[in-house]
Parts: structure tokens; C-alpha cells; sequence
């Protein structure tokens, strides 16, 4: 088993955990060195190789995996969030968490068999997905065969983690940052220490990367990525995880929930932030982040300009997802990707909504929607 480790100095460490079948290839765990023991900064899949690996990469950063203090989950997502459980059952370990993905945690161990497939289908129906679609859903939902909801297994976290909390965490200053948008919890985590690589750079040295008057190093999850952008999707709402018949849920309504505008609004936060260097949870550490959010900002502002434009005539969600740019041509996307695609369509649209920019035509259904 090759294990690739990154000594990024100063007590911290990543881990390459990989996802398996997933073109993002590996999960970046941290590991950060405390005065009561390592902890861990999201865990990775929980799959066996996955495991083997995390187990051998903590190894390789000098400790075993009994030594593990505590678990710091950025988001509830699988790649993130899966091995949190056999962290626990193997260190005793604590597991924690922002209270809104803990929420979606618990309502999804606590679903009935076939609730995730009721939810889809009313959502799908919703947003005007065809007949050819939701065909594979009915006889799935028909024959039984959505007892198995995604993550299920997932463990409860046992501590919360609080907005602008001081971590406690001895030996270090580690400060949480609520930025919601790719999940309703998501977190980043501030380490308020100066850069290892300060002194040498100042001096002429070869230091780290790290952003002129930038302060400290920022664990960023999901929320800014060098070289992607984070899936933003529709939240799950807590009403919708009670669907349990052919009834869809409401179609989008501009006083419901704006992922959209909140990771927007989160973005900005961590440009005012402005770390020496970003630590992100896929790729490679980066620094410049008042740069790189500048182009995730700018990227959906473009996007939104460009839905607008197709929305001079009306459409379903269905319809708008499958005029969006894509990184391939919509047949080509797989059919679980197209739920997703769906979801970040129907994003894009209740920021229109809330924005002022788009309206529901009265009377359509399904629902349909055009530019104001």
C-alpha cells in the first residue's frame, strides 16, 4: 500500500485517504498535534481500503490510531464524514460537529425504509423530471429496494462545534467558521498560529507558500478548493425528510432557503479573513485565498447572469439543468449525477427568486419559472 502523507509542518499533516469510484480521487484528512494528542480534521469514505490507509497515514505521521484525541468533522458529507464511527470505536476519539449537519445526520439514521426514494421522487416530480426518469425510482420504491439510505452508518457526533468557538484544543488556537452553502453545517477551521514558513520567508528562506500579511492557515473542507467548485445544492429540508407519499413537495418558494447566497456570503467572510495559506479536504494547499474566492464569486455571478438569459421563456428546474453548462453534455451525465445537476439548478434559481430576478409562473405544473 503506497500512503501519501504531507508533512505541512508546524504539527499539522495531511493523509490522501481515497474515495473509491470517484474522479476526485482522495479525501485530504488532517491531522493536527495537540497537548492531550492528535486530532483528526475530517476522516475520509468509509470503505476498507479507505481505512487501511487512514490507519497507515496516521502511522506515518508518528502515531497510532488508538492515540486519536478527537474528530473535527467539517461537513457531513461521506468523503468527510464516513469513518468517524471506527475513528471512534478504535480511540475512544470524540466526534464533532456544526448542529446542522448533526440534524441531517440524525434525521437520516432515524428515516424509514424507502423514505429517501419517496423524497426523490416528490423533488424530481417536482422539478419536472420525465417519465424515463422516474420510471427506475417507481419500481425501485415498488420492489422494495430503498431500505438502504445513504449513510445510514454514519456516526452522531457527540460534541457540537459553535460558530466563532475557540476549539478546545490544548497547545493550539483553532477558531470555527460557520460557512454554510456546499451543507447547511459546513465549518472552516481557523488555526491562529503564525505560519511555519513566516520566520525563513522573511528572512529570504525557502518558507512555504503563503500570502504576504496573510495570518495563520485555514482548513477549508469543501468550501474553497484551488481548482474546483463545491457542489451548492438545494438543503435538505427538515419538512421534505417527513415525504412519504406520491404527494411532491412545494415547488421553490423565494422564503425558503438560499444555499446559494449563503456560500456567497461565506465566501466573503473568508476573503476578510485572508490566511497565509488554505488547507482544503481535496487537491493541494494553496494560498492567495482572497483570490481564489474572488473567482468563485465572480463564476456565479456569471452563471446567474447566464440562467436569467434562459429564462426568457419559461422552465422547470428539469428543463434549466439540462441547458446549463456542464462538463460534458447533458446525455452524457450519468443518471445520479442528474439529480445533482438538478439540485444545483434549483439552487441557482431560489437565488433568482430571492434576489427579485425570477418568478414562479401561476398556475404551472410542474413548476415553472421566468425571468422579471
Amino acid at each position: 500500500m503506497t500512503v501519501q502523507t504531507t508533512d505541512h509542518r508546524g504539527g499539522v499533516w495531511s493523509i490522501a485517504v481515497p474515495i473509491p469510484d470517484n474522479p476526485l480521487g482522495h479525501t485530504l484528512v488532517h491531522l493536527l498535534e495537540t497537548d492531550r494528542g492528535p486530532v483528526l480534521i475530517d476522516t475520509g469514505w468509509d470503505d476498507p481500503d479507505s481505512w487501511d490507509t487512514l490507519v497507515a497515514g496516521v502511522t506515518a505521521c508518528g502515531f497510532g490510531i488508538a492515540d486519536i484525541h478527537g474528530v473535527l468533522i467539517t461537513h457531513h458529507h461521506p468523503d468527510h464524514h464516513g469513518l468517524s464511527g471506527k475513528v471512534r470505536e478504535a480511540s475512544g476519539a470524540w466526534i464533532a460537529m456544526h448542529a446542522a449537519d448533526t440534524a441531517v445526520v440524525r434525521r437520516t439514521r432515524e428515516a424509514v425504509p424507502g423514505q429517501w426514494l419517496d423524497y426523490l421522487l416528490a423533488k424530481l416530480t417536482t422539478a419536472g423530471a420525465p417519465e424515463d426518469h422516474l420510471a427506475p425510482l417507481r419500481e425501485a420504491r415498488a420492489e422494495g429496494r430503498g431500505r438502504k439510505l445513504p449513510g445510514r452508518r454514519a456516526a452522531l457526533p457527540d460534541r457540537e462545534i459553535g460558530p466563532g468557538e475557540l476549539l478546545d484544543l490544548p497547545g493550539r488556537r483553532v477558531r470555527a467558521i460557520w460557512t454554510p452553502g456546499h451543507t447547511p453545517g459546513h465549518v472552516c477551521l481557523h488555526l491562529e498560529e503564525e505560519h511555519p514558513g513566516a520566520a525563513s520567508s522573511a528572512s529570504g528562506g525557502a518558507g512555504r507558500p503563503g500570502r504576504a500579511g496573510g495570518f495563520g492557515r485555514l482548513f477549508s473542507g469543501d468550501h474553497l478548493l484551488p481548482g474546483i467548485t463545491p457542489h451548492i445544492g438545494l438543503y435538505e429540508d427538515p419538512d421534505d425528510s417527513t415525504v412519504t407519499g406520491p404527494p411532491p413537495s412545494p415547488p421553490l418558494r423565494s422564503s425558503t432557503g438560499d444555499p446559494l447566497g449563503d456560500y456567497l456570503d461565506s465566501l466573503e467572510r473568508i476573503g476578510r479573513l485572508a490566511p497565509a495559506e488554505v488547507l482544503p479536504a481535496h487537491q493541494h494547499a494553496f494560498a492567495d485565498a482572497e483570490g481564489r474566492v474572488r473567482e468563485l464569486i465572480a463564476h456565479h455571478e456569471e452563471r446567474l447572469s447566464g440562467l436569467r438569459a434562459l429564462l426568457r421563456e419559461p422552465l422547470t428546474a428539469w428543463q434549466l439543468a439540462e441547458s446549463m453548462e456542464w462538463n460534458r453534455p447533458w446525455d452524457q451525465i450519468p443518471y445520479p449525477s442528474r439529480n445533482i445537476a438538478v439540485s444545483e439548478a434549483e439552487a441557482h434559481l431560489r437565488r433568482l427568486l430571492k434576489l427579485g430576478h425570477a418568478e414562479m409562473v401561476a398556475g404551472s405544473d410542474p413548476a415553472r419559472y421566468i425571468a422579471v
